[in-house]
């Protein structure tokens, strides 16, 4: 899910129009102040209060008020051929504060942010079959329940001219590893995608947990990094979105990831790869401790000491408008791959163009489009055939059938209208062919739109 940072750096709290000036700070500070109300030009709906936000920003305190809705509706085919909409959105409300200028603590910050998630999603009974849900998801800020949660509280301090870097406190995997654009509507383009896929010990935003994360920067295009996050499943309910004590935890996931961000032909790009491994116990999908299939059997499911995965991840922009680098193409692909034995999904490939600034007259526009596979592992479709075989239900029509799943694939196109420097609008159509992996299931078209705002 959408990762919401803050730093002195941040093109949210920098306008473009005033860094054109080249007058420094002074000139910054101006202009930002003279942002009223609805300024187009301003990053903030509500305007630089006069200054004032200018002026805490200044002396170490940045804040932002975000959020996001999104729109679906199923246009065509699907689970349940009768058309509607639906609404979900996100507000997200959070305050980074610069140490080194409130406390003098050298290359120190601290992160606070807390979201609210509500609405409903068109994906859960319209596209897939309730019986056994989908993987992607048509709008992809709904999810881990539509409630209040702390989502970050963090500490970070850099160290040896700002080389090592250790951050501790509440945030997500994802916010730091396999860690992904969130442009796109569908969850399958969206986000840390091993979140996606292996959720039940991986928590993407909104989620947090107690978590240390440590790394150090290699050259200054390559760093390592690896991470500690306690692995609670209660952390998910619902009325657990300020839960501080980790009573209820069953272990740890602990990734370990390799970046590289370097500049080819002067264009940006990001190559990721990486491993996480969880040392808490595991439920095979399929056998008993016999190694029988436990539908069929009836014992109980046999139990593993670890679950591990694996993720790749790509963006380089290859080309740009003149110098103007804000403009171009850009390429991203995404891959990976988990436990067959105590996972649903054995493995998830993606990739996709952007494009930013096609049209002169709307340099600040993109238009995007994506294509995702998702694949089941076998072991878990033998265990809905068992399931079925136990019960004698073999007709996909009966409501005790159990729909084995295969295989998703899901497309995506926006066009991202940049109405003002704080209101971006993404129409959006996704095709999705065989919702959930279930063949019998007709394939959707979904109309989108996603909203995108700072106040």
């Amino acid at each position: 899910m959408p990762e919401l940072r803050f730093s002195k750096d941040s093109a949210v709290f920098t306008p473009v129009a005033c860094l054109l000036t080249g007058l420094g700070a002074f000139s910054l500070a101006t202009c930002t102040q003279a942002a009223p109300a609805f300024d187009s030009d301003s990053p903030w709906m509500l305007g630089d209060w006069n200054g004032t936000r200018s002026e805490l920003s200044a002396k170490g305190y940045d804040f932002k008020i975000e959020y996001t809705g999104e729109m679906g509706s199923n246009l065509h085919g699907g689970y349940d051929h009768d058309r509607t909409a639906r609404y979900s959105d996100q507000f997200a409300l959070g305050t980074h504060l610069d140490l080194q200028k409130i406390l003098g603590w050298d290359d120190a910050e601290f992160q606070l942010t807390i979201t609210k998630r509500s609405g409903n999603n068109i994906s859960n009974d319209r596209i897939n079959d309730p019986r056994v849900g989908g993987f992607t998801s048509a709008q992809e800020v709904w999810g881990r329940g539509q409630t209040t949660r702390l989502t970050q509280m963090w500490y970070q301090q850099k160290f040896l001219d700002q080389k090592l870097d250790i951050k501790v406190g509440r945030f997500g995997e994802g916010e730091d590893f396999n860690s992904f654009p969130c442009d796109f509507q569908n969850l399958a383009f969206c986000g840390s995608q091993v979140g996606n896929w292996v959720g039940d010990i991986w928590y993407n935003w909104p989620v947090s947990q107690w978590a240390m994360r440590v790394k150090y920067h290699l050259t200054p295009e390559l760093y390592a990094q690896v991470g500690a996050y306690e692995q609670n499943p209660s952390n998910l309910d619902r009325d657990n979105g300020f839960k501080l004590s980790g009573s209820g935890t069953q272990g740890a996931i602990l990734p370990v990831e390799l970046v590289w961000t370097p500049k080819l032909n002067g264009l940006p790009g990001e190559y990721r790869a990486g491993y996480y491994y969880s040392n808490a116990n595991a439920t095979d999908v399929y056998k008993d401790s016999h190694g029988q299939p436990a539908a069929l059997s009836g014992e109980a499911y046999r139990s593993a000491s670890s679950k591990h995965g694996v993720w790749l991840g790509i963006q380089q922009q290859v080309t740009s408008i003149a110098s103007d680098h804000s403009r171009g193409l850009s390429l991203f692909a995404n891959g990976t791959m988990h436990d067959k034995k105590t996972n649903a999904i054995d493995n998830y490939v993606q990739a996709g163009i952007v494009y930013k600034g096609l049209f002169d007259a709307r340099a600040r526009d993109d238009i995007g489009f994506a294509m995702a596979r998702v694949h089941v592992n076998p072991a878990y479709r033998k265990n809905a055939e068992a399931s079925n075989q136990a019960k004698a239900v073999f007709d996909y029509d009966d409501p005790a059938f159990l729909p084995p799943q295969d295989t998703e694939y899901s497309a995506e196109l926006y066009y991202g209208v940049h109405v003002t420097n704080w209101l971006t609008v993404r129409p959006n159509l996704q095709y999705i062919r065989h919702p959930g992996g279930v063949n019998e299931v007709d394939d959707a078209l979904i109309g989108g739109i996603k909203i995108q705002s700072s106040f």
